[in-house]
């Protein structure tokens, strides 16, 4: 059987190796730097920060008033009458005719800097118009499906008037 021979004081000494360590540093990290990857963003957030008032003497960009749809309802809920404008449309047919109207008012011109972006509806609904001739109306304002199936977006958005003094509180 072989000692080991020690020294004088007994201790030996341990010496630990930087270079396999450092090795093995660079290895994990490109590890995780080849096989990270970059998620896709989970959902389409329109979200667009106020802008500061133009300078003085800036061009001003082409507004569009805003465009006001008043929809009335009976006490059963029922689509009675449609304002676009302070104009009165009839019942029958009343979103294909919101849909023409917006399209005459925007035209075809798409993209940064245009109409349509730019462009802003507000509903004001009757308390107890029923739910589905809101959303009649939304969609009829905010894009249709041309021949081909593409989307051809309208008018992105779309804020709701808030409710009319006399009406019912909603219970929680």
């Amino acid at each position: 059987m072989k000692f080991r021979h020690t020294t004088s004081s007994g201790d030996d000494k341990v010496e630990l190796q930087m270079t396999p360590m450092i090795d093995i540093v660079f290895q994990l990290l490109s590890f995780f730097i080849m096989t990270f990857r970059i998620g896709a963003q989970e959902g389409d957030f329109n979200v667009k920060m106020p802008v500061l008032a133009p300078a003085a003497g800036a061009a001003s960009e082409i507004a569009l008033p805003p465009i006001k749809i008043r929809l009335r309802a009976d006490a059963a809920g029922r689509l009675t009458s449609v304002q676009f404008n302070d104009r009165e449309m009839p019942v029958a047919g009343a979103m294909r005719l919101l849909r023409e109207e917006i399209i005459g008012l925007i035209g075809d011109d798409r993209g940064p800097g245009s109409i349509q972006e730019t462009a802003e509806v507000e509903l004001d609904c009757d308390f107890q118009l029923r739910y589905e001739h809101v959303i009649d109306a939304v969609t009829a304002v905010s894009g249709y499906l041309d021949r081909e199936g593409n989307i051809i977006k309208l008018v992105e958005k779309i804020k709701f008037a808030p409710p009319r003094t006399g009406a019912p509180a909603s219970s929680s």
